[in-house]
């Protein structure tokens, strides 16, 4: 049984970045400790390059913001999987504020071994999604992670339009496929 956090990108309670991390989770929680982190229920301050936090006493950073709470969650995580919306092909602000202040010595604490990316878009563009995806890969190179794998949907963008979409099962399936 692993620990899976999951990191939603998006504002939008109940859209669809947020049916498609469900679906995830639904089937992960079959054999897993799955905990869902919501952008939207959390304020986290973006990183502002000051290197404090190697410094600073247990490596914390100055900004007192929920990050804190976040960082306890991905220290007993193996598994991180991220969630995002995709804004002019990127992933949302407030998940890329998360990533950013991952940039600190507290990360090596974790014991995350395997990565997994959902992402939604609106638009049906081919290549929607590399830049993301070429990040991701970067990530995964340079802290030797697994990819366990990506669901990647375009041409979703009302909330709900996702319903009925194959990628639903496509991402029970990836989460019920963590044993």
């Amino acid at each position: 049984m692993s620990k899976i956090v999951v990191l939603v990108g998006s504002m939008r309670k109940g859209g669809n970045t947020d049916l498609l991390a469900q679906a995830f989770i639904e089937g992960a929680s079959k054999n897993n400790d799955v905990e869902l982190v919501s952008v939207a229920d959390y304020k986290v301050n973006p990183c502002i390059g000051c290197n404090s936090c190697f410094t600073r006493k247990d490596n914390t950073c100055f900004q007192n913001d929920d990050m804190n709470v976040i960082y306890a969650k991905l220290r007993t995580a193996d598994i991180v999987v991220v969630a995002s919306p995709v804004y002019f092909y990127g992933i949302s602000a407030q998940l890329k504020a998360i990533v950013d202040r991952l940039h600190t010595p507290m990360r090596n604490e974790f014991h995350i071994k395997k990565l997994a990316l959902l992402l939604v878009g609106a638009a049906s563009l081919p290549n929607l999604f590399d830049a993301i995806k070429l990040q991701y890969q970067l990530v995964l190179v340079f802290f030797q992670l697994e990819n366990i794998g990506m669901v990647l949907v375009r041409g979703v963008k009302e909330k709900g339009d996702i319903v009925g979409n194959e990628a639903l099962h496509k991402a029970f399936e990836l989460g019920l496929s963590i044993e």
